[in-house]
């Protein structure tokens, strides 16, 4: 098994370095516009709960992964990203009109088909990479992809404050849409051979039924995914609950930042050691390691303790990343080219939704139930998880996986 680092072996491959490039492009100003836009709603109407439902506009599409990723398999995946990009950077500017609390129907709208055209990009670009990048380096990829992301959440959100600050939301929007513009450039320049997605045989309930049908009916797939949805429903509880144990540490409110920073830097971590981690564990039992870190972390958050809050902190940044790279790569690894879009769209669906109602829940819980025991339990539950994930045959599922492969793919 080779070692070397995983930045050099991403980036000394054509394709994937530069994937990696519109992601990182992209993400910058999705991260930016992220936090402005509830700023803006905030400063346009005075309410909090109109600001709330701009992250709840770009996250609603998703709950349609299944159907919107079958779009990724319909066409050519490069065009599709190319074409996505110069759409979303056209729409972007379109805020550039809203001065008031009278457009703000605009700013949703564009919200939620940023959300819906997000769904399809990923898919696209979850499937173009597992076709032109080397399947070795797949885990490498999905990690510093993560990496990317997680230093995008720290540097992104400053760079949106100043500028929303200097020129207000349409200044948010310009350079979101500029970003855009160059992740186009990017994909535009990638030199990957695609052959044209054959002419659908089924309608679109039936195509969308037959990347669900795969996902449930491999036996490596279901568990790696199931788990994932656990696991990021006791993530959303646990983050609810957030506040809580910066309140039970003694510090104000704002020390929550502190946390989120040491847990970004775990996340950095992981995200560069997944590769070799992968390819040495396996994405089912990386998960089941990652998960196990995350159980403890999180029962031991209700240590009243600083030194105890860093050092989990910073583990769950290293096991919550790991389950969702474990399952991406877990995916792009096991699902023929012609239904990767709408698998991953759907292992998507399935594994944040959860996200969303823990934490939900984890604010109604907060009130009625004291954190600590709702911290341990979590731990209990996500304990059992990483268990029952370690517990699968390997055997098993790779006949599952060889099967489904020669199905979908008939000689």
């Amino acid at each position: 098994m080779t070692t070397r680092w995983t930045a050099v072996r991403v980036l000394r491959d054509r394709t994937a370095g530069r994937c990696l490039t519109a992601v990182v492009v992209s993400g910058f100003g999705t991260s930016a516009l992220w936090l402005a836009s509830g700023v803006w709603v905030k400063d346009l109407t005075g309410s909090d709960g109109l600001a709330a439902l701009c992250m709840l506009a770009m996250w609603a599409p998703t709950l349609a992964g299944p159907l919107l990723g079958t779009l990724a398999d319909r066409h050519r995946r490069r065009p599709l990203l190319v074409a996505l990009s110069l759409f979303m950077a056209v729409l972007l500017l379109t805020l550039c009109a809203v001065d008031g609390p009278g457009e703000l129907w605009l700013l949703y709208a564009v919200l939620f088909v940023y959300g819906a055209a997000g769904t399809v990009h990923d898919a696209a670009e979850s499937a173009l990479v597992a076709g032109a990048v080397d399947r070795s380096l797949l885990g490498d990829f999905n990690g510093l992809r993560m990496t990317a992301n997680e230093g995008m959440k720290l540097l992104a959100p400053l760079a949106g404050a100043g500028l929303y600050t200097a020129y207000g939301g349409p200044g948010v929007a310009v350079l979101d849409a500029a970003s855009f513009l160059a992740a186009a450039l990017v994909y535009l320049s990638l030199r990957v051979r695609e052959e044209r997605p054959a002419p659908a045989r089924e309608g679109g309930r039936s195509a969308t039924a037959e990347g669900v049908r795969h996902l449930w009916g491999d036996a490596g797939l279901r568990p790696l995914v199931l788990a994932g949805g656990v696991t990021m429903l006791c993530a959303g509880v646990s983050g609810a609950l957030t506040y809580a144990v910066v309140e039970d540490l003694g510090h104000s409110p704002a020390y929550a930042g502190v946390l989120y920073a040491v847990q970004g830097a775990g996340s950095v971590t992981v995200g560069l050691l997944s590769g070799p981690a992968l390819r040495r564990l396996g994405a089912r039992r990386f998960a089941a390691y990652g998960i196990s870190l995350l159980a403890v972390a999180v029962a031991l958050r209700a240590v009243p303790y600083d030194p105890a809050a860093w050092a989990c902190a910073a583990a769950v940044g290293v096991g919550l990343p790991a389950a969702l790279i474990a399952v991406l790569t877990g995916v792009q690894q096991r699902t023929p080219g012609p239904l990767l879009g709408r698998v991953t769209a759907t292992a998507g669906t399935l594994v944040h939704t959860p996200n969303v109602i823990g934490l939900a829940a984890g604010a109604v819980l907060v009130e009625l139930l004291g954190h600590r025991a709702q911290l341990v339990a979590l731990g209990v539950v996500l304990g059992v998880t990483a268990a029952v994930l370690l517990g699968q045959s390997p055997a098993s599922a790779d006949r599952t996986a060889a099967r489904s492969a020669s199905d979908a793919s008939p000689a």
